[in-house]
């Protein structure tokens, strides 16, 4: 356990002392929820959605602990190159505790990027409709934190360079993100968009947010839990059968 502990405090510890990566993985989700949430809010409450940072700030929460987690697993890779890898694998603890290890840590950087844009939603005018729900709230934020820094760790592990890292991730954050639900409502949609939102994971963890903040989840609070917490467990184990297999 202590092995776990200290990959666990080195994450944060990381994290706290990058100002500027702190405020780089902010800019995005703070463009959006702005940009959007007042250009297009007049438009959507003409519509008959109502206030449009209501729905919007749930998947703009999730925006900032996706790109936070999956972008985690890029230390591997610097790791790598650097040699700390090398030193942390020789160690006489089995590579399982030093996925969890890091994985912890990732995914706490990441819940802790998600409490930060949740706080800016309220400054901007967001209010959470049931506070009683808050602890399910923190649920959700951990289920997508760890699914997708188990996603980034299982995906560097296999990668050499950071390049190549970066290519495949920009690859698959927009798509993910972009068709999870976070920006629009998923009643409908064509069925085509609609499967690929069925499948995308993002709209579970998107769908549990939106569901416990403001209420109205579309798949159901218990469906999103249910098969979000599939698939963490099931990256997890994918993610750890790969850190396994690095060869230093």
């Amino acid at each position: 356990m202590q092995i776990i502990y200290i990959l666990w405090l080195r994450q944060i510890k990381r994290y706290f002392r990058s100002r500027s990566r702190i405020m780089g993985s902010l800019g995005q989700p703070l463009l959006l929820l702005l940009a959007l949430g007042y250009g297009f809010g007049p438009i959507y409450q003409k519509a008959g959605g109502g206030n449009y940072i209501q729905f919007l700030a749930p998947g703009i929460i999730s925006m900032g602990i996706l790109f936070t987690a999956v972008f985690s697993g890029i230390e591997i890779i610097w790791d790598k190159q650097f040699g700390f890898l090398k030193e942390t694998l020789v160690a006489p603890v089995s590579r399982l505790k030093i996925m969890v290890g890091r994985t912890l840590g990732g995914g706490t950087v990441a819940i802790l990027q998600g409490l930060i844009v949740l706080l800016i939603s309220l400054i901007v005018g967001f209010r959470p409709e049931n506070i009683y729900f808050l602890p399910l709230t923190l649920v959700f934020m951990a289920l997508i934190a760890l699914f997708f820094t188990a996603l980034g760790t299982a995906i560097a592990s296999v990668l050499e360079d950071m390049q190549g890292f970066q290519r495949i991730m920009n690859f698959l954050l927009m798509p993910l993100f972009f068709l999870s639900g976070a920006l629009f409502p998923l009643q409908g949609l064509p069925k085509a968009v609609m499967a690929i939102a069925s499948v995308n994971p993002l709209s579970y963890g998107v769908d549990g947010l939106r569901g416990t903040l403001i209420g109205g989840a579309h798949f159901g609070l218990l469906t999103d839990f249910s098969v979000l917490g599939l698939l963490t467990v099931i990256v997890l184990v994918i993610g750890s059968f790969l850190f396994s297999k690095i060869e230093i």
